[in-house]
């Protein structure tokens, strides 16, 4: 998470009165929700419509689309319009009118680093459904909720940059409770970190990734077999360890080569490469280009964002 540089912020405090319906266009990066009070309906395709009850949290790592809603069936109107548009509370919340009951919600974005090519986020689900007290480790949760409602109704110095870092820890959050609940199967890298050997694997690896690791090494590492260390890794990583740690490595070189101005060679030397040449090679099958051309044109177009 840190290598890719998971970022976020809040979208919409939202108090909506029934009838309402929210539809949130595909974006790059993820989406959260929260049921501060009330109750509404997810629907993210083609998972089934999923009532969604207070204190409840949902995360979408890829924000792939989908509508919130007082009612599976009810009219939808796009979220970015109804952030621009929509009267504001005395305490800043966006709300829409209606004779019904009232769900507030609280609607954040996270962008990350789409460069790198990590796992994590691509082998999670479509949508991480946190039910409010299903884990104990939902309280840290719950707390850091009400300190964002806190923050977002105070107005108090300061509250702006309180709010992004408690998004930051909120991300962190969910994913670390829903592990908790999440069935067998249901994820493939983070599952890992439930076993011990391929843990301990994946923490050396992510700690030496410059050391000249080999399967026999590792296997020494976590007390077991290289065949077994081979068997268990694939099958919950999704990739042998010599493959993952040639990925790891590229996608720290990556980061390097975005980030600083480190010749080629100092970075080749970082990720375990003794050779310029074996790592302009590696480096060019991972990123379709060379680490020279690479860091230009990435650093061009930053620019032109900008």
């Amino acid at each position: 998470m840190e290598l890719a540089r998971v970022t976020g912020a809040v979208l919409a405090h939202l108090v909506a009165h029934e009838p309402w319906g929210l539809a949130v266009d595909p974006q790059p990066g993820a989406a959260f929700h929260a049921v501060l009070a009330g109750t509404c309906w997810l629907h993210a395709a083609p998972a089934s419509p999923r009532r969604l009850m207070p204190g409840d949290v949902v995360l979408l790592p890829t924000n792939l689309a989908h509508t919130l809603s007082s009612t599976p069936d009810a009219p939808m109107a796009p979220l970015e319009m109804t952030i621009r548009t929509g009267a504001r509370t005395p305490e800043g919340a966006i709300e829409l009118p209606g004779e019904g009951a009232a769900t507030r919600l609280l609607c954040g974005a996270y962008d990350y680093d789409h460069e790198v090519a990590h796992p994590l986020l691509s082998l999670l689900p479509g949508a991480l459904h946190l039910t409010a007290g299903a884990t104990p480790d939902d309280g840290a949760v719950v707390t850091t909720l009400r300190l964002l409602q806190l923050e977002l109704g105070g107005g108090e110095p300061g509250s702006r940059a309180a709010v992004a870092r408690l998004i930051d820890l909120l991300f962190v959050q969910i994913v670390r409770a829903w592990l908790s609940t999440a069935p067998d199967g249901e994820v493939s890298w983070l599952r890992a970190l439930h076993d011990p050997v391929v843990a301990r694997a994946l923490a050396l690896l992510h700690q030496q990734p410059q050391k000249a690791w080999t399967v026999e090494a590792l296997a020494a590492e976590t007390h077991v077999s290289r065949a077994a260390l081979t068997r268990r890794f694939t099958k919950l990583v999704g990739t042998p360890p010599v493959s993952y740690l040639t990925r790891w490595r590229m996608d720290i070189a990556a980061k390097r080569l975005r980030s600083t101005d480190d010749p080629v060679a100092v970075i080749a030397d970082a990720v375990g490469y003794t050779s310029e040449y074996a790592f302009s090679r590696a480096f060019s099958r991972a990123r379709g280009q060379p680490p020279g051309r690479y860091r230009t044109l990435t650093r061009t177009r930053t620019a032109t964002l900008r």
